[in-house]
């Protein structure tokens, strides 16, 4: 930390400190301030404890923290991807004011983004104040055991405030979960003395049962965050072997490995409840669980993905619900009603100003001249009481995600939430309240919400530096195959209109929803060598809604198809042939004409194959 900021946040904590102890302590008393255990799991899902819905996966730790504690049912990351999360967790602040948008380092612009990502941090600036500087300034000792994310040397948890670090650097994700793992090859650091075979959850819940033990004499703060259930997907095989049986039914959870990997994060908190409770440090010990973004729901052929989030779209790397809502529980015996639950919309960004009005040394925020908080504390909501009044939450995801997500911003603002892609300024509107699985996007229907929201979206971005996009100088859509075929592929589509989408795989893995005679897509591509095509149509049509009339259009030339029944499989269809008489861009679209059925019908994709 800066010298300067640190000694005004030694200054006013010890202030803050000072106070607390002439307030409430005589000689011999106990000290008052509560510990403090924050486990946060990576890529855990909304819908993935029993506590949340999930019939497959068993965590009944996890589900006793929340029969003792508040469950949130809309709590939300501050990002749909990992290392923004934790940089708002660490700092009270949104990612976007830090420059922290994307898992560290990024991925590379590609020659298929419309867009390149702006320049961002690679680390956790040293000269941000974080939730372990605070808390070690005000006497707490302060432990980090698992994945940290926000830097690597010279930037890791010591150099922020941890007295002590177990497994965490720079890295994202382990290579494996069993011993041994050789910091010196990339593995996880400080693990070099972990037994062959020993399960790095394990040995995580392990490392945290021996700090509460070292600390029990003093408040501590507890950072947990597990690599679990981040890939790779490596279980016990006990564990594994206790879900193989389960039926497994289209769109339900029903990985074993996965659901083993969230058993052992389970027994591992089971055991950390069951030493508080033989130290007697329950009742001053805040115990908090929650997760980075939401579970991964989407994963290309032949992969499966590891979870299913419940009735939420999408999943990991989306800003769709399945995205960024998470599962929150915050348990404190004897001030936190047991059994309770909150309906109202919490994020990230909200732990750094709850943790410390719960140990007293909220002064410490008033005191940093450039330490302004975005969050608010959760406390009244905590108590049931009034006094939290937030306007909106604000999301800014300036990238394309591996998991097919776009480049976007977000704003929830009371049961309204507004979507806009950076790409086209494409806006999507929907009520939560009436419609959390975001199946019918109202920005048609409601454009003075969505020119409400919108602006106030805007405005936020401009208030902190948001940074943006631009243009992708080497952006080539859809370049035109070795073969000569040109391969349109269903995700890399324009959407025009407000029901249709591209649904990411395994699930159709093709645009659907496709209700909406005003709705269509269109496709950008490359030609390098002109000529004549066959335009074929990847599609899937049920009886139902057989009879659809389509038109095709590239360039000058138009084309007309009657939809045709395929059942339950995607099917390809030549609807005729097109002459292309100049190679460089060009544009195809398809507009429904006529639907007698409910749907026009389900595409994954389009091809212009050569004629000889």
């Amino acid at each position: 930390m800066n010298p300067f900021r640190q000694a005004l946040v030694v200054l006013s904590c010890a202030v803050a400190l000072l106070c607390n102890h002439t307030t409430h302590l005589r000689a011999g008393e106990a000290d008052p301030r509560p510990n403090v255990i924050l486990i946060m799991l990576d890529d855990l899902g909304w819908a993935d404890l029993s506590c949340y819905g999930s019939r497959y996966h068993k965590s009944p730790h996890i589900d006793r923290l929340a029969t003792e504690g508040m469950r949130f049912t809309q709590a939300y990351a501050a990002a749909p991807v990992c290392s923004p999360t934790r940089a708002a967790l660490m700092t009270g602040k949104w990612p976007a004011r830090l420059h922290i948008t994307d898992w560290l380092p990024g991925g590379n612009d590609m020659p298929f983004h419309r867009l390149a990502k702006p320049k961002t941090e690679k680390q956790l600036p040293l000269a941000e104040v974080t939730l372990a500087e605070r808390l070690q300034a005000a006497g707490y000792a302060t432990g980090h055991v698992g994945k940290w994310h926000l830097g690597g040397r010279g930037f890791g948890p010591r150099e922020q405030g941890f007295e002590l670090n177990v497994g965490g650097d720079g890295k994202g994700t382990p290579k494996g979960y069993f011993a041994p793992f050789h910091e010196k090859n990339g593995d996880v650091p400080h693990l070099d003395w972990a037994p062959p075979g020993s399960y790095l959850t394990d040995i995580f819940n392990e490392a945290a049962i021996r700090f509460i033990r070292e600390h029990r004499e003093r408040p501590f703060f507890l950072y947990l965050p597990h690599f679990a259930v981040h890939t790779p997907l490596h279980a016990k095989p006990h564990v594994v072997s206790k879900y193989k049986l389960v039926e497994k039914r289209p769109g339900q959870q029903a990985n074993p490995v996965y659901a083993a990997m969230i058993e052992s994060v389970d027994d591992g908190i089971g055991k950390i409840m069951q030493e508080l409770e033989k130290l007697q440090l329950s009742e001053k010990t805040i115990l908090i669980f929650t997760s980075d973004n939401g579970g991964v729901a989407t994963a290309d052929w032949p992969f499966t993905p590891p979870t299913v989030n419940g009735s939420l779209r999408e999943g990991k790397g989306h800003l769709y619900e399945g995205g960024i809502r998470v599962p929150l529980i915050v348990r404190w015996p004897g001030k936190i009603q047991s059994g309770s639950e909150c309906e109202t919309p919490v994020t990230t960004v909200d732990f750094l100003p709850t943790i410390l009005e719960m140990c007293g040394v909220e002064a410490a925020r008033r005191e940093v001249p450039t330490a302004a908080l975005d969050g608010l504390s959760l406390v009244p909501l905590l108590k049931q009481s009034s006094g939290f009044d937030r306007e909106a939450i604000y999301w800014h995801y300036p990238h394309y995600s591996p998991q097919h997500g776009r480049p976007c911003g977000a704003i929830r603002a009371g049961e309204f939430k507004l979507i806009t892609f950076y790409e086209d300024n494409r806006r999507e509107l929907y009520n939560l309240k009436d419609d959390p699985a975001e199946t019918a996007n109202l920005a048609d229907q409601d454009k003075d919400k969505v020119r409400e929201l919108g602006t106030k979206l805007a405005a936020w971005r401009r208030s902190v530096e948001a940074q943006m996009m631009h243009p992708n100088p080497f952006y080539r859509p859809n370049p035109q195959q070795m073969d000569g075929i040109v391969s349109l592929h269903a995700r890399t589509a324009d959407i025009h209109g407000s029901l249709l989408r591209f649904e990411s795989p395994p699930h159709r893995d093709a645009l659907s929803c496709w209700k909406r005679m005003e709705d269509w897509p269109s496709f950008e591509f490359e030609l390098g060598k002109a000529g004549k095509f066959d335009v074929e149509l990847l599609y899937c049509c049920h009886k139902e809604d057989a009879g659809s009339k389509v038109e095709i259009t590239v360039g000058s030339h138009k084309l007309s198809q009657i939809v045709q029944e395929t059942g339950e499989k995607f099917e390809p269809r030549v609807i005729g042939s097109v002459e292309l008489g100049r190679t460089g861009r060009h544009c195809l679209s398809i507009k429904p004409q006529a639907k007698p059925g409910k749907l026009v019908m389900d595409l994954r994709r389009v091809r212009l194959l050569p004629l000889q």
